[in-house]
């Protein structure tokens, strides 16, 4: 067992010297929830409650939580935010409460992150008292951070090593076990009134290509932060999207890629956006997005048909090495070069 960090020499409480280590993106997940009567949670579904805007006042004390969480716990650091989300869930007895806290710092995230539940949940409590006083607010916890020297670490896989014991490092490597998520962002079809022609087109790409990849999730433009979020929660091997990629005031799928990015990879977006030039001008106006989330390869491509056949071009070399790379692979070998003589 590792000491105390928070502790000195002499056993006194310190806030420890974050000042030598390197500024890099974290970010921090948690989760707890409320069990209540399925009374209670019908009435915060529809909004039935004296106090109303239950959730969305949550969300706020949730966010406004995790601001102050230094002020709050003694000797934890202040941090910048770049940006916190509350999100809610429903059971038949329970509302689920999940924050994902993001910074760019010296040091790690986590407490503002489980803050966040713990306020947001409070909150809750206080809103739904006076129908169930005995309402309780539990199960918070760390589920997820990423940054910083320890990379990744997620609850459910520390849960899992503690009750199966070390395994090995290389199962994750085979196409077999790598999964791939498909997210396609477009309004008019998640209303039904477009059909949609690139999901599947990439859902085909991948699974020849050995990844597990279910059916294309269709959302909204306005729904794409949360499900980009979700879909990397998720933790899949690669998460393309397609769509939103534009100057339209709507096109919102690059900041929502921006959002859960650990680590950006502009040459890729870059490749894209060149292949594209080649055969449409126009597509030099795309903001798309390339980078790491975790351990998951994140790709934006464009909304066309034409968009996505250059895209899928160009990640057909890229893709498996990086995922390699991702799953602790060796960089991959250089061509050899040809002398050439000068006979």
């Amino acid at each position: 067992m590792t000491s105390l960090t928070h502790l000195d020499d002499d056993g006194r409480a310190r806030m420890v010297d974050v000042g030598a280590k390197p500024v890099t993106r974290r970010v921090a997940i948690a989760e707890g929830r409320l069990d209540t009567t399925p009374e209670v949670v019908g009435l915060v579904r529809s909004d039935g409650l004296k106090k109303a805007d239950v959730l969305p006042t949550a969300r706020i004390a949730g966010i406004s939580g995790a601001k102050r969480a230094s002020e709050l716990i003694p000797l934890a650091h202040i941090v910048p935010l770049d940006a916190v989300s509350i999100d809610f869930g429903f059971e038949d007895a329970a509302v689920t409460i999940r924050a994902t806290v993001s910074t760019t710092a010296r040091t790690g995230i986590e407490m503002e992150a489980l803050t966040a539940v713990a306020i947001a949940g409070l909150t809750l409590h206080d809103m739904v008292k006076a129908v169930d006083p005995a309402a309780r607010l539990g199960g918070i916890r760390l589920v997820e951070k990423r940054g910083g020297k320890r990379g990744v670490w997620r609850a459910d896989a520390a849960d899992s090593a503690a009750v199966e014991g070390p395994t090995d490092a290389s199962a994750d490597t085979s196409p077999a076990g790598r999964t791939a998520l498909v997210l396609v962002v477009s309004t008019r079809a998640a209303a039904g009134a477009a059909d949609d022609t690139t999901g599947p087109v990439i859902v085909g790409w991948l699974r020849e290509r050995g990844f597990e990849t279910a059916e294309p999730v269709v959302v909204a433009d306005a729904d794409v932060a949360d499900a980009v979020r979700g879909a990397v929660a998720a933790s899949p091997s690669v998460l393309i999207t397609t769509g939103g990629t534009g100057v339209n005031p709507t096109d919102r799928t690059p900041e929502a890629t921006l959002a859960v990015l650990d680590q950006e990879l502009p040459g890729v977006a870059e490749a894209i956006r060149t292949a594209g030039r080649a055969a449409t001008p126009t597509a030099a106006l795309s903001r798309a997005r390339a980078g790491i989330a975790g351990r998951t390869v994140v790709v934006n491509l464009p909304g066309s048909g034409g968009g996505v056949a250059d895209g899928l071009g160009v990640l057909a070399d890229l893709l498996p090495h990086v995922v390699d790379q991702l799953a602790g692979g060796d960089h991959a070998p250089r061509p050899a070069h040809t002398e050439v003589s000068n006979a």
